[in-house]
């Protein structure tokens, strides 16, 4: 492609002010709002799409004025400052004993009075309303401290009689010798009443877990765990020492920790103490994990069933349980279970695989859409030998997610254990209960066997075997997506790593067609490109869930609530505009295939029919690099071309990528001169972002050929450029109303297949 089709006019960089951003990409997810055009007539939007822009332009006003608010506050605050010394020269009256008495007496019967009824009582005691308002104030707040006090104690002898019964039944169990050997009782040769006391102590456990993580919210205290309790272990690869050997020659236990990427800090409510001792429990456990999975990979019916719709393999739990009765303690009450096998070769070196699983850092990156967070604990065993993961044993905390905000994020503690199994190489996960508190998402072993195939493909077997509360979902039109284990299941892993590698082979493609005029045909510019949408897409996925890796503050919607607002405060950031960035998203279903909504969100001749900040625009595609067998899987450069002339022009960056489980079309707008210095193979590290778009997700089990849609929509907005401005009411109301509108405006478009079967 020559120079003159890919640089993009200098004239655009007019555009571009602080930061590289315009004031349009500061309103909403960095578009203008484009103003009807004086010579076309009155603009064809309804009326509430014209009120959106207005409120939009308000918004980029304000991200690149200052904060206007601020002076109206102090005006506010300086008058309010003014009432309150006036008040405060007034003499202090306390209330009588008939006044307090009527006060008290009609709080037992309404905690919370209502404007009238303050009034009301206000003329029936000669108070004041707001007298009225203060006292109602104080008083629950009395009444609620005085409960949570009457609570802390009774939770804190609960707690203490716990541990009693705990350290009981521990040292009984201790004392149980086998009659032939005198040596410690093994668990499949103990007798009856010894596994139901085993059973018992489980059971007490998870409750003494359950009450101290209660009591630690209250008082303070740290939540009591089986393990030695001692201060947080150092994040790996800051210094610390680790058990085994170094991984290569030359790198000492100091930098271990890179080699397996620590993924970020470790979890401050994580106590945890790599005692010898322990060590050694979690090394059998690990080793049993191991043989169970290689069973789970290549065992068939009865154990492995087809789901409904044929399309992935499903566990019997009646003839697991047949099988594997020991080793690992039982479910949970108020737990459910989501088992799922899944085979696929993909087009990667088998060894490369082991090395991005073992290294947690290049793990959550592949899994983004997955992985929202993980972190390595601790490095237990760095291998048998330097240079290989054979032997390898982690402990790794990681948050798992789906994109929407009606499925929380699923938060595990467990270990990961790679081995070398003649050939073939196997990874097994399994939670650790010892330190895997109650409410936590619980793996059994999972993971996958992977063993090479000619021309440098793979074969995977992936099994996933967790246990997680049951009324996790918020929303029923998720729960089946839940229940049949595509939303956490081996498929979405396999298909997930399918389409991962597929990109990742076409970063490295040299066979360009010549006939593609837009194709970017410089390695180096496609691998910077490619980078900088990898980052686009991490960034979108950390908007829509409520992840701790991302300091994201949920102000709304935590649960089947509409939109979920969450806001950020960024700076020093620089993958991010410094300022306030508000994140916006929500999900509905829509009544037509995720193919269908798909092609239709992510070609730009349609893209004028839904999108709001650039209509009357028109949308063309300068340059685009496919990376997938799939049309639609490519990374694209588009231009808005807006219907008023007396507007500048936009940029956007485009991922469209989709698989057998999600589609995602993502973009973000991008300055005209970093646009230009990626394509010369610049650092996309320090391009500024705020990515918006959709994750089409089927509706169902039939995944691939339901008849439905779950459609997320999500913005990320900077609302001001001061990062300590406060959100205000009106800017809120103004992203509701853009990304409602933009809901409304798809339904429409795709009339001809809802206006039949209708919304939910």
């Amino acid at each position: 492609m020559s120079d003159e089709m890919m640089m993009i006019p200098v004239s655009f960089s007019s555009m571009v002010t602080n930061n590289g951003y315009d004031a349009g990409f500061a309103s909403s997810s960095g578009f203008s709002v484009a103003q009807p055009n004086g010579e076309g007539g009155p603009h064809p939007l309804p009326e509430i799409l014209s009120n959106t822009s207005e409120g939009l332009m308000q918004l980029s006003t304000k991200a690149n004025s200052g904060n206007n608010d601020d002076d109206e506050d102090n005006s506010v605050n300086d008058e309010g400052a003014n009432q309150q010394s006036s008040k405060r020269s007034k003499p202090y009256h306390r209330h009588t004993q008939h006044q307090i008495q009527e006060l008290e007496a009609f709080f037992k019967e309404c905690p919370h009075p209502t404007d009238k009824h303050r009034k009301e009582l206000g003329r029936r005691l000669g108070l004041e309303p707001l007298q009225i308002k203060f006292w109602f104030q104080n008083k629950r707040t009395q009444v609620k401290t005085h409960n949570e006090r009457e609570e802390n104690e009774t939770l804190r002898a609960e707690a203490q009689m716990l541990r009693a019964e705990n350290a009981r039944l521990r040292q009984e169990l201790g004392d149980f010798t086998c009659p032939h050997c005198n040596g410690p009782l093994i668990i499949g040769e103990a007798p009856f009443d010894v596994n139901e006391a085993r059973m018992e102590y489980a059971r007490l456990k998870a409750e003494l877990d359950r009450v101290s993580l209660i009591a630690a919210k209250y008082v303070g205290e740290p939540p009591f765990t089986t393990f030695n309790v001692c201060s947080p272990p150092p994040t790996p690869g800051a210094g610390s020492q680790h058990f085994g050997a170094p991984t290569s020659a030359g790198q000492s236990a100091d930098n271990v920790g890179e080699a397996y990427g620590s993924g970020g800090e470790t979890p401050r409510s994580m106590n945890y103490c790599p005692a010898e001792a322990n060590k050694s429990v979690v090394a059998d456990l690990a080793a049993a994990a191991m043989e169970e999975l290689v069973e789970m990979a290549t065992m068939k019916e009865p154990l492995w069933v087809p789901s409904i719709d044929a399309t992935t393999t499903l566990l019997d739990q009646d003839e697991y349980f047949r099988l594997f009765s020991t080793g690992f303690s039982p479910k949970p009450q108020g737990y459910k279970t989501e088992a799922s096998r899944e085979t696929e070769i993909v087009i990667i070196n088998h060894l490369h695989l082991v090395e991005t699983l073992m290294n947690v850092s290049h793990w959550a990156a592949m899994f983004s859409s997955i992985v929202s967070r993980a972190v390595t604990v601790d490095v237990l065993s760095t291998g048998h030998q330097a240079g290989s993961y054979d032997g390898a044993l982690l402990l790794i905390y990681a948050e798992f997610q789906v994109p929407t905000p009606h499925v929380p994020t699923r938060y595990c503690y467990f270990i990961r254990y790679c081995k070398n199994l003649e050939g073939t190489w196997a990874v097994v996960d399994v939670s650790l209960d010892h330190i895997n508190p109650v409410g936590l998402c619980r793996k059994r072993p999972s993971g996958c066997i992977i063993k090479e195939v000619p021309n440098g493909y793979t074969k995977v077997t992936w099994v996933e075997h967790v246990e997680v509360e049951d009324n996790e979902v918020h929303s029923n039109i998720y729960k089946p997506l839940v229940d049949s284990c595509i939303a956490f299941g081996a498929k979405r892993w396999v298909a997930t790593l399918d389409r991962q590698c597929e990109r990742m082979a076409c970063t490295m493609a040299t066979n360009i067609s010549p006939t593609d005029n837009l194709a970017i045909a410089s390695p180096q510019s496609r691998k910077s490109i490619l980078k900088l949408a990898e980052r686009m897409v991490i960034s979108f996925c950390s908007g829509v869930s409520s992840s701790t890796a991302h300091e994201w503050t949920v102000l709304s919607g935590t649960g089947s609530d509409d939109v979920r607002i969450m806001i950020r405060k960024s700076v020093d950031d620089p993958g991010r505009p410094s300022g306030l960035v508000l994140s916006a998203s929500t999900s509905l279903w829509l009544p037509t295939e995720p193919k269908r909504v798909f092609d239709f969100l992510r070609t730009e001749h349609s893209r004028s029919e839904w999108d709001i900040l650039s209509n009357s625009g028109i949308v063309t595609e300068m340059a685009h690099i496919a990376n997938g067998r799939e049309t639609g899987n490519c990374v694209s450069l588009l231009r808005v071309n807006s219907g008023d002339w007396n507007q500048s022009n936009m940029l956007i960056l485009q991922e469209s990528s989709t698989d057998t489980t999600a589609s995602f079309v993502i973009y973000a707008p991008v300055d005209i001169v970093a646009m230009n210095s990626i394509i010369g193979g610049g650092d996309p590290e320090y391009v500024g972002l705020l990515p918006s778009g959709f994750a089409i997700l089927p509706d169902g089990p039939l995944a691939g050929t339901s008849c439905g849609s779950l459609l997320t929509i999500s913005f990320q907005i900077l609302v001001d450029s001061v990062p300590t401005a406060k959100l205000s009411a009106g800017s809120v109301a103004t992203v509701n109303e853009l990304i409602h509108c933009t809901a409304e405006r798809i339904k429409a478009s795709l009339s001809d297949v809802l206006g039949t079967y209708g919304f939910q």
